[in-house]
């Protein structure tokens, strides 16, 4: 316990509470401050170290679908060079760049910073070609930044769920093309575009899928030759722009959008770098089938619900949750021969 001096009394104070006027009289009005807000479904007592945000931001740091992240797809299905992002080299470079942003311009770089880095806790093995296959499969449809939320509401801790607050999840199933509660979460949805698309265009060249020359060169005379210089021109818009709208100015949008879309055609839908997607498909689709009809054969808390709604959101919550390797191991232990020893 810490204590101020006001007057003639001594007010006993908590690091927490000490944080919280900090919050309050450092911050922009535009901020989502701790004090006032971090409602959660289930009442818990308040920390006396850290604020709500604080302790979202150690949850989703200590859960297991935020370790599993590190051995799934970024773009490039396993690859074999350590360089190559993960989805969770992803999410920290998101984190690091959202955080950059939050702080100079006076917003809750906590809250940023537990958006960011439990904003793809739902994403498929295989990247974006497991979504795909997801959404086709189960009849419910299936979108990584809605069953990013899922986990978190529901599927961590063995059904108990992290109990995060409003904002932090709000910012979750905003990040990809809706408008968040926060100008936070607002921020960490157009940080992991400027994330992703810089970083994939680094690996795309590291794995000759790309040379430099190939880029749009409207957009690197507008946003810059190498990554950083393109990270760098990006977030400078946004935080030139203020907080009241969290957005980059026409120009800068104009160059990124260029950019982007010429990754859509020349990386994403690439042959070179979606080489393995059949086979990634056949894995998702054997799999899916196996625990369709043999659900008991899934992990109790997956069991669990299939009992508390019905098989196939079991059955999809299970493989969603899956890394990459483990996909493949389990799909080798039940459908490729197994030599006697």
């Amino acid at each position: 316990m810490f204590f101020m001096i006001m007057g003639d009394y001594y007010i006993f104070m908590t690091v927490r509470e000490q944080t919280e006027i900090l919050e309050l009289s450092t911050l922009s009005r535009y901020a989502c401050t701790a004090s006032g807000n971090g409602r959660r479904i289930k009442y818990e007592e308040k920390c006396p170290l850290r604020t709500e945000f604080q302790r979202d931001r150690d949850r989703i740091l200590h859960c297991n679908s935020f370790r599993r992240l590190k051995r799934k797809t970024q773009v490039f299905l396993s690859p074999a060079g350590d360089h190559y992002r993960t989805r969770l080299t992803h999410t920290l470079e998101v984190s690091q760049i959202a955080r950059t942003v939050a702080r100079a311009m006076r917003l809750n770089e906590d809250l940023t910073e537990a958006i960011a880095l439990g904003h793809d806790l739902g994403h498929s093995p295989f990247g974006h070609s497991g979504e795909a296959i997801l959404d086709e499969i189960c009849p419910y449809g299936f979108k990584h930044y809605l069953q990013s939320v899922r986990v978190v509401h529901y599927i961590e801790k063995k059904g108990q769920g992290l109990n995060l607050t409003y904002e932090v999840k709000n910012g979750i199933a905003c990040h990809t093309n809706a408008a968040a509660a926060t100008a936070e979460g607002n921020i960490v949805r157009l940080c992991d575009k400027i994330a992703y698309i810089n970083h994939d265009i680094e690996d795309s060249i590291r794995a000759g899928i790309l040379n430099p020359g190939d880029l749009p060169q409207n957009a690197v005379r507008v946003l810059g030759k190498t990554k950083s210089q393109r990270i760098t021109t990006l977030i400078s818009s946004i935080i030139e722009n203020g907080p009241e709208e969290i957005r980059m100015t026409s120009k800068i949008k104009a160059a990124h959008d260029e950019l982007r879309s010429f990754m859509f055609d020349s990386v994403y839908t690439n042959p070179a770098a979606k080489s393995e997607e059949k086979k990634a498909k056949h894995i998702v689709e054997q799999l899916y089938g196996y625990f369709k009809k043999n659900p008991q054969k899934m992990p109790e808390e997956y069991i669990r619900i299939c009992r508390d709604s019905d098989c196939d959101r079991a059955v999809c919550d299970y493989i969603s949750g899956m890394s990459d390797g483990y996909a493949v191991d389990l799909y080798n232990s039940l459908f490729v021969p197994q030599f006697w020893k």
